[in-house]
């Protein structure tokens, strides 16, 4: 599988690399943009201030000119919280998408969204400040009216970002469950 792999709001930190790399030993091939060229954050505040320098437009623009050259293969987007965003936008979009799995993130859905029985997996905290229950209700019947076959799986007591070993919300546990599953599901595609 052709996967294009979206950082968070840290920007393009070792475990994005490390998700990388479990991936491409699974057999997969995958492509990690840095999307903030080269900058990486501490703090979730000062990812999301670059965020907003950088602008919304102009981040889409950067994703879309990394999965360009490689979208005609049937990627599967894929990405962490902001990455996710950035993943689900693109792959609504990208009607020779293959899948879209999303870690830690989810995004607005246009009224006028259509894919044809899309494949899409979410695997996100419970509870989550980013992703509380009602959003993603409606995120989920959104995704469903647009065409999309989702799945949704909660990690109780982790924290938003768990799959990432390099910061305070880490649980290994979580994120263990999380890439079995993941691995599973990019099998199916």
């Amino acid at each position: 599988m052709n996967i294009m792999l979206f950082h968070s709001t840290y920007g393009l930190r070792p475990a994005v690399r490390d998700a990388a790399d479990r991936l491409r030993a699974a057999g997969h091939e995958v492509w990690t943009p840095d999307l903030f060229a080269g900058r990486t954050f501490e703090t979730v505040e000062e990812g999301r201030d670059f965020k907003d320098e950088l602008g919304k437009d102009e981040l889409l623009r950067r994703a879309i000119l990394a999965a360009a050259p490689y979208s005609e293969r049937g990627l599967v987007y894929a990405g962490f919280s902001l990455g996710a965003a950035t993943a689900q936008t693109l792959a609504l979009g990208d009607d020779k998408a293959r899948g879209l799995l999303l870690l830690h993130g989810t995004s607005d859905i246009a009224e006028t969204a259509s894919v044809d029985e899309l494949p899409v997996q979410l695997h996100v905290a419970e509870p989550d400040a980013f992703e509380p229950d009602d959003w993603l209700t409606a995120w989920y019947l959104q995704m469903g009216r647009a065409g999309a076959d989702v799945e949704i799986y909660r990690y109780a007591g982790a924290g938003h970002l768990y799959t990432d070993p390099g910061l305070p919300d880490y649980d290994e546990e979580a994120a263990e469950a999380t890439w079995r599953v993941a691995l599973g599901f990019l099998e199916t595609l």
